[in-house]
């Protein structure tokens, strides 16, 4: 493509070093180890490193034009000076894979709680039903049927319309992130649905307050098609806020929750490891059982039900297909050991998401709750005091862990969770810095009826050496569970 048409009407207005008049633009890369001959390097500031400080390597790989916001004297390639690298990555991506979401179906899902399990459950809605579905999110991308792990929530702008463009699904569902929105990953993408979870005290080291996140996810709603559809938790504050800001700009929305304004009103009817819930659409009253436990995951079920009908699934087969959804890794995981001792693994990190699983396990009828849970290294502390309180509250006995370091130290992560439990008014827990061995604690102290949760990974790797060489809370259960005969003994 020449790189002309690819800039387009923006020419005129860019402050260009160098002739470009017949410059053909083989594709666009944001990292200089993936220029080729021929390519736009596009030079991003980030936190960890400044692209500008590679435009050299990106020269002597071939790059044909650079794109960045500092002044650069003396390139032997032409210099395009922007105000925004970030956005122009995005622009360049859409030009250059022709405008992909404007030929798809896309739905952006995003909130602090609930997306992965929102996005796999309308995912099942709409495969049950004939509808190929492309998934771009927490645990990995799967386009045309193959799956790959991921490394960020939501990719870069220049990742997410290449991958639009490479799918040949009907639908494309995105989780995104408020990271992937204020760092402008979803520039040029246009969603036919939007959808809201729900919004927790989470970030907040990023964004700085919960108004500031508010308004960062609120964005994504911009993004929405001339007709696209906004799908919004009504229950929760921050989406019922949202639901007014929307109206008031005459945005469609359709929501879910236990209002009478909701568009679909629901009561749950039993709450146990197969709750039972009935609600409310179109003066029609419907009765469902999930296979999943937990009042988050009907809020999760409702949200995709909405989305679905309005891509053209009907009432009657979204019924059948909701009660076939059998959850996914990571999302209250739950293992049987041979003791008859159950764990759960949940990717639980906030307040509010911790007492979702903990009040979930005990409708499942747990007998004792152990919760095992930690903290990660250079994140939101703010969060910290209030999940100890919850999981001190809510569990009969817990264990304080490491997660992932991230840049802290061992050293000051263990200065700051001795402190933190200290502090802290009821004594029900202890402190195991090594995961691996917090674990094993935790099984080794449960009894038959007794449910072990163990939140904050969920389905990622560990990032940091245990004394056991497993790689996921997952794997070092199943070390457990696969000796624990012979090692029972002599714990």
């Amino acid at each position: 493509m020449k790189l002309r048409n690819l800039l387009q009407d923006n020419v005129h207005s860019l402050d260009i070093q160098g002739e470009i008049e017949n410059i053909e633009v083989k594709g666009i890369a944001n990292n200089s180890k993936d220029v080729e001959a021929g390519f736009i390097f596009v030079a991003i500031k980030g936190s960890l490193a400044d692209g500008h400080q590679f435009i050299n390597d990106a020269v002597s790989s071939g790059a044909a034009v650079i794109v960045g916001e500092e002044t650069i004297a003396n390139l032997s390639v032409p210099y395009l000076k922007v105000d925004d690298s970030r956005e122009w990555l995005g622009r360049l991506a859409s030009h250059f894979y022709d405008h992909p979401s404007e030929r798809k179906v896309i739905v952006g899902i995003t909130g602090t709680n609930g997306k992965t399990t929102t996005s796999y459950f309308l995912k099942h809605l709409l495969q049950e039903n004939g509808i190929s579905c492309s998934l771009i999110g927490t645990i990995q991308t799967i386009i045309n049927g193959k799956a790959t792990p991921s490394t960020n929530t939501t990719p870069s702008s220049l990742d997410l319309h290449k991958l639009i463009s490479q799918s040949q699904d009907e639908v494309i569902i995105v989780e995104v992130s408020s990271h992937g929105l204020d760092q402008k990953r979803l520039e040029g993408i246009q969603f036919d649905l939007c959808l809201f979870t729900n919004l927790d005290h989470d970030h907040l080291d990023y964004h700085g307050t919960l108004e500031e996140y508010f308004q960062t996810k609120s964005t994504l709603f911009t993004m929405l098609k001339q007709n696209g559809l906004a799908v919004i938790n009504d229950d929760d504050y921050w989406g019922s806020k949202l639901i007014s800001n929307l109206k008031r700009m005459g945005q469609e929305v359709q929501s879910i929750g236990k209002s009478s304004t909701s568009t679909i009103q629901f009561t749950e009817l039993s709450m146990d490891a197969t709750p039972i819930f009935q609600f409310l659409d179109n003066k029609t009253q419907y009765k469902v059982q999930l296979s999943i436990p937990g009042l988050h995951n009907i809020y999760n079920c409702l949200l995709a039900f909405i989305a679905a009908k309005n891509l053209g699934v009907s009432e009657e087969k979204l019924l059948s297909s909701l009660t076939t959804f059998k959850g996914i890794e990571g999302r209250f995981e739950r293992i049987q050991l041979i003791n008859d001792v159950t764990v759960v693994v949940d990717y639980a990190h906030t307040a509010s998401a911790v007492g979702h699983c903990l009040r979930t396990a005990r409708q499942c009828k747990a007998k004792r709750i152990i919760h095992l849970f930690g903290y990660r290294g250079d994140r939101d502390e703010a969060k910290r005091e209030e999940m100890l309180r919850i999981s001190s509250e809510l569990s009969d006995f817990y264990i304080l862990t490491m997660d992932d370091l991230n840049t802290e130290s061992s050293e000051e992560m263990i200065r700051k969770l001795q402190m933190l439990k200290k502090d802290t008014g009821k004594d029900n827990g202890c402190f195991i810095p090594d995961r691996t061995l917090a674990i094993k604690e935790a099984i080794a102290m449960s009894q038959k009826g007794d449910w072990v949760v163990i939140t904050g990974k969920g389905h990622e790797s560990y990032q940091q050496s245990f004394y056991l060489p497993t790689n996921s809370d997952r794997e070092t259960i199943d070390y457990f569970d696969e000796n624990l005969k012979e090692k029972i003994s002599n714990w």
